[in-house]
């Protein structure tokens, strides 16, 4: 199913009491209905203005599913109540650089955490809507991000070619940093193993374990540009890449056997996958945004 937007951002709502999904292009989201019962979509059930007429690179759903952030090519960081049916802004938050490129957000729901365009990583208290801090370390735009299961430990990817580990627990929050030979432009953390998948530039795709017992790392290629956007499943048992080629890949972890493999007809920006690992949806740079049905 495509659907007619202007798309490279996109988010998979949770399944209560109508399930939506929201792609975000320049200054705009849309609210799409795919719910069953709802006939094939035509149109957005709501469209809301958003960062002024800059482009979105992130919608971001927080974990319990009620609120949506938004941000992109802009020094703001968008806050959206989704509760009321149509999405009502809660807030904006002046950010320091200006741009963000990608967020994670804590389990609790409290704290946010945004990688800046100026290599920084902002950290958010969303209740109160102020900045609590900085992480400092990419020395090049810091790019992508996730965070552990546990909300321990932060990942963040750069252009500076490292992934960089904060532990969440510490003062000083700063844990270890992993060289690479090509800039960062995607990552993720496996929620049932301590996995992390790489996406980089140079469209190979690594697999390591921060578990130092286990020495076992992973190169995968199918792609035949960078890898701009990855994301595990739920259950962490495979995972999605997107890329500039217009490929959209699903593989398994941590071996990487490509389970399934989608052309579609632009580059492929972004992905998420639905709480329940139902839906995949992908944005890509023709302004659509596709969903899949994941089947087992």
């Amino acid at each position: 199913v495509s659907t007619q937007s202007t798309g490279c951002a996109v988010a998979i709502g949770h399944p209560w009491p109508d399930r939506h999904v929201y792609t975000g292009g320049r200054g705009c989201v849309k609210v799409w209905d795919i719910s069953p019962n709802v006939p094939v979509m035509k149109e957005p059930v709501y469209s809301i203005e958003c960062l002024k007429d800059n482009y979105i690179r992130v919608c971001k759903l927080l974990p319990d599913g009620r609120s949506l952030l938004v941000c992109g090519e802009a020094p703001t960081l968008s806050i959206w109540d989704l509760t009321q049916g149509k999405p009502r802004q809660k807030g904006e938050i002046k950010s320091p650089a200006p741009a963000c490129y990608a967020v994670a957000i804590s389990p609790d729901n409290k704290t946010c955490f945004s990688c800046c365009s100026d290599g920084n990583i902002a950290v958010w208290d969303l209740h109160n809507k102020e900045l609590i801090k900085q992480f400092q370390g990419h020395t090049d735009g810091a790019s992508c991000t996730d965070i552990s299961t546990d909300g321990t430990k932060l990942w963040t990817g750069g252009l500076d070619n490292t992934v960089r580990a904060w532990d969440l627990r510490e003062p000083s929050n700063k844990l270890e940093t992993y060289d690479f030979t090509s800039q960062i432009f995607s990552l993720g953390y496996c929620p049932k193993d301590d996995w992390v998948a790489v996406g980089m530039e140079s469209c190979y795709i690594e697999l390591f374990n921060v578990n130092k017992s286990i020495t076992e790392k992973y190169q995968l290629q199918k792609h035949e540009s960078s890898v701009l956007s990855l994301k595990f499943s739920s259950d962490g048992n495979w995972f999605v890449t997107t890329g500039k080629d217009n490929q959209m890949n699903i593989w398994t972890t941590p071996h990487g056997y490509n389970a399934y493999q989608s052309q579609e007809a632009a580059s492929v920006l972004g992905c998420d996958i639905s709480e329940d690992d139902r839906f995949i949806i992908t944005g890509s740079g023709d302004k659509k945004a596709t969903l899949y049905e994941v089947v087992y």
